[in-house]
């Protein structure tokens, strides 16, 4: 394994380049204020621990780029993965743009790859911190000539997230991947808006897993409000989510799931939950039943 050693300030961008595949990244302690992309498979990056380590940028939905168009959703990442085997240990990936009541969606980290790990890491931005691919087919197809092909990538792709702090505010883990959480922290910062969504599943019908919370813990910083938070929101008609053994703060609202206005996604939608926990909407099954 070929191992490189970057410091704030050195380009780290280059270094992710010319890495060989399979290649160990060691990042030093400080910030690196770079957008960037991971575009070569099994590279593992290497924090010195997610409080010191931190990738940072800050472009949000509404921002207009050199043709004078909104950059989107889609473009908004401090740090997209577009390749395969890509781990990541010990750092933090934020985007510090703020006021999303302002500027729209914020993401911090895009995956649009297979067989990501990410592990003992920290997620940070408000609304949008985590897309895990890939796009719902609808978007596949409506953003061609706007996103790079290697955005716009469908298939099957795998996620898992270890001992790790996501944070956000509206929507802030969202997307098609099969996603598992492992003992992650689900952590809802101060809105404005004083409503919030942890999750956006957009899974299609034929996808027979989708966002998977295994003990994970749903937790708030102070000032934001008792039940004002829901676990989950579908994006798409059949997004799909299973709760297992999780743990929840008073902020969660306790019918745990919300429709999405008025789509009729609580009929289609496939939320899950055990053990059940009582007053949740009837749309919600046990897992261990189902």
């Amino acid at each position: 394994m070929k191992e490189y050693f970057v410091s704030p300030g050195d380009d780290l961008q280059g270094v992710l380049d010319r890495a060989e595949p399979g290649s160990l990244v060691h990042l030093a302690a400080g910030e690196y204020r770079q957008k960037l992309q991971i575009r070569t498979p099994r590279l593992t990056l290497r924090g010195a621990g997610c409080e010191k380590t931190v990738l940072i940028w800050d472009d949000y939905a509404r921002k207009l780029d050199e043709q004078g168009r909104e950059y989107n959703t889609f473009r908004t990442w401090t740090v997209a993965v577009t390749a395969d085997g890509v781990q990541m240990v010990e750092l933090a990936i934020v985007n510090d743009s703020l006021h999303p009541e302002i500027k729209g969606q914020e993401v911090a980290l895009s995956v649009v790859g297979d067989g990501f790990v990410m592990e003992r890491c920290l997620l940070r931005s408000t609304q949008d911190t985590l897309f895990v691919g890939p796009l719902p087919a609808d978007l596949i197809a409506r953003y061609e000539g706007f996103l790079p092909d290697v955005l716009r990538r469908g298939g099957a792709m795998a996620q898992r997230f270890s001992d790790c702090r996501i944070e956000g505010t509206v929507d802030f883990i969202f997307g098609c991947g099969e996603a598992l959480f492992d003992a992650c922290e689900i952590r809802s910062v101060y809105d404005v808006r004083d409503l919030g969504y942890a999750a956006a599943p957009a899974h299609a019908l034929e996808q027979a897993k989708g966002f998977t919370f295994r003990r994970c813990r749903f937790t708030a910083e102070e000032g934001v409000s008792a039940g004002s938070i829901y676990l989950a929101r579908p994006w798409r008609d059949f997004g799909l989510c299973v709760y297992e053994d999780c743990s929840y703060g008073p902020h969660i609202c306790p019918a745990g799931f919300d429709p999405w206005l008025d789509s009729g996604r609580d009929k289609t939608a496939r939320f899950y939950e055990t053990p059940p926990v009582p007053g949740r909407v009837a749309w919600c099954r046990n897992y261990t039943e189902a």
